[in-house]
Parts: C-alpha cells; structure tokens; sequence
C-alpha cells in the first residue's frame, strides 16, 4: 500500500531535498584523544558520535609495527581496528567514555569480537598518558570485581602509538550503508551479547553528558494497552498502518526531532523530513542509526523492509529505496508510532544535546519538501 501510494500520488522522488546544514562551530582548545578497539570499527563509531561533548570519532588502524596500513595489510603489519576519539574533557570525562567502551564489547574473549575473529579484532584501550592508564587500569579492575562476567577479563591497556585513519569509505559507515550496516549488525552477535550482559544498563551510559538522561523504560502488553490508543497500539505492536494524509505528522514542518512513542529513544529530525506526497512522514536518514533496526518481511509476490526502534521494539514503518538524494532513501512512518519534539523544547524534553543541531541551520517550511 505505502509503495503504491509514492506513484499514486505523484511524489516527487529522486530529487534533492534542500537541508540545511549548520556550519561548523570554533573547536575549543582543550581537546584531548581517547583510542579504543572493540572489534569492528564500523560498530564502534555509533556509541561514541552521538555523546555530547565529543567532537569526532574516526575509524582506523592501531597498534601495529608497519607504516600507512590499509584495509588490505594492516593486520599483517600488526594492527587492530579502533576509533579514535576526539573530546572536551569540560564537558565528557574519559571516565565516561571507558564506561561506554566496556558497553559495547566481549572484555573477556581475547581472540576477536563477535563474529570477526583473529587478533586484529582484538580489544583494547590505548592510553595516551599516565592519567589515562591510571583511569583504564582502575577500571577493568573494579569490573572485575563486579561479577558481571564468568571468564576473566583479557582486554589489553597498552600505550598509543601511531593512529592511520581508515580509508573514507570507512568512515561513518553505518550512515553511508545503513541497510548494510544494519544487516552486519544484527547478524554479528554483538546487540544479543550486550543485552544479555548489561540489561538496561548497556543504554543508560550513552545519553548521560551534560544531564541528558533518558531511561528506555520496556511495558507489558496490559501496560502498554493503557499507555496508547487503540491507534497507536495497533501500529507499534501489530504493525498496523494509519490512514494516508489523515495523521498527526505527514505535513508537519515545524523544527525539531521525532521520538519513540513508546521509550522516548530519538529516531529521526525534520531536517531529513521531506514530502514523499504519499500522505506519510518522510525521512531521508535516521537521526541516531544505532536506535533503527532493519527487518526483511517476506510477502506472496515481494519482500518489504520494515522499520523498527532498538529498545521499544516499536513497529515504526517501511523502508523505500526510492527517496530523494543524498540517501536515495525513504523511510516512510506512521505518525502513531511517533512523538513530535519542537526544537524550543528540546532542553526543557531532556534532548537538549540536539539543540546544537537547528542553531544555525535555515529551517523553513520549504526546506522540507523534495524540489
């Protein structure tokens, strides 16, 4: 229904959205550099990007004895994928950041990660000073003693050494290949691993700078029953789909980001909204990947793929590959599934780390619509 509806009403796909970007602000000139690996590199940008106070994550090669590794012989030259992190040590600690790292990796499994194996994909952290090191070492021993774990923990603390930065394609990769990404994702192990061994904590850690604190909290069916209408509930649970041009959002073009209805997790901004002219909110790119998982739904004459959010397990929509440039993505939702936050309420919402976001960005209501 959704896909015929893109024809039938004559959307205009394939062409440029207008979106505004805001220009890149002064850095501030205490930054300072954190180096991990935790396996896949494309896995470990996520977690850290979206943290208020870092300023950039890059993929790369660490570790090794060869110069200028490439995707082709770094682990021959000895070394292991990792992120390089860029913070304000004002506004995240590296404390912080290690607390995020351990939430993302198997501390306990020194021969890969997941379904990568092989000592490239080794983890570790790389300290670039004795502070660092004190901060690393204190760390892995009080996880230690948590119990958490039934093996003994291997990930190895050893001093940074040259930093190689992955080739562009590397870079970002769950933004430049999200069905990709998704895809690699869920079938790696890593999510089914973190859930099981840090529950609700594994997400708390991520959204906790600068005050921002969200708790995606999970219902049961009777509770969820009484949170939503009827409407809401048939689409987030039983994957309904709303009436076309008769929903909350489909021409909505105010500034701001839309949330899980459910959990409140972000999932997408207005300035990647778009009129698809198929009566539904329109997205080009997901505000924070990491809360979208992908699922393939085979059909009697075609296979569709579904939109749901991480946490909530939310029925969101449909994924189209027919939206306009830069994506050539449309991510059609239904309103009942989603929660509006305008930009001037983004602070009061706990989402102020998305502020920044529509500050000098031109946001007006034709910047939303595909020319």
């Amino acid at each position: 229904m959704r896909f015929l509806m893109g024809f039938l009403t004559g959307a205009s796909f394939g062409t440029t959205a207008l979106f505004a970007e805001a220009p890149a602000s002064a850095q501030p000139a205490n930054l300072q550099k954190a180096l991990f690996a935790g396996g896949c590199f494309w896995c470990m940008q996520p977690p850290f990007e979206k943290l208020t106070g870092v300023t950039s994550v890059t993929a790369g090669y660490t570790g090794g004895a060869g110069a200028s590794p490439t995707y082709k012989d770094y682990a021959q030259k000895g070394h292991i994928e990792a992120v390089e992190i860029t913070y304000d040590p004002a506004r995240i600690s590296y404390s912080h950041l290690m607390d995020v790292f351990w939430r993302q990796i198997n501390p306990t499994d020194g021969g890969g990660q997941f379904v990568d194996r092989g000592p490239q994909y080794r983890p570790a952290i790389f300290f670039q000073n004795g502070e660092q090191k004190q901060l690393a070492d204190n760390a892995q021993e009080e996880l230690g003693k948590s119990r958490r774990y039934d093996k003994p923990i291997v990930t190895e603390i050893l001093a940074a050494s040259t930093f190689y930065p992955a080739e562009d394609y590397h870079q970002d990769y769950y933004k430049k290949n999200p069905i990709r990404y998704s895809y690699y994702r869920s079938r790696s192990g890593r999510d089914a691993y973190l859930d099981k061994i840090w529950g609700k904590d594994r997400e708390l850690v991520l959204v906790k700078a600068d005050g921002a604190s969200h708790e995606f909290k999970t219902y049961s069916k009777e509770e969820l029953k009484k949170k939503l209408t009827p409407l809401q509930y048939q689409v987030t649970q039983e994957g309904g789909t709303e009436k076309p041009f008769d929903n909350s959002y489909w021409n909505n073009e105010r500034p701001g980001i839309y949330v899980d209805i459910v959990s409140g997790e972000p999932l997408f901004s207005s300035l990647a909204k778009f009129d698809s002219g198929t009566g539904w909110p329109s997205f080009t790119k997901p505000l924070e990947p990491a809360n979208i998982v992908l699922k393939e739904q085979g059909g009697l004459f075609s296979t569709r793929t579904e939109v749901r959010s991480k946490h909530a397990n939310s029925h969101l929509g449909d994924l189209f590959k027919d939206g306009p440039k830069p994506t050539g993505l449309r991510y059609c939702l239904d309103s009942a599934a989603l929660r509006f936050i305008p930009k001037a309420d983004l602070q009061k919402e706990g989402y102020g780390q998305y502020a920044s976001l529509f500050e000098h960005a031109n946001v007006t209501a034709n910047d939303h619509k595909a020319k």
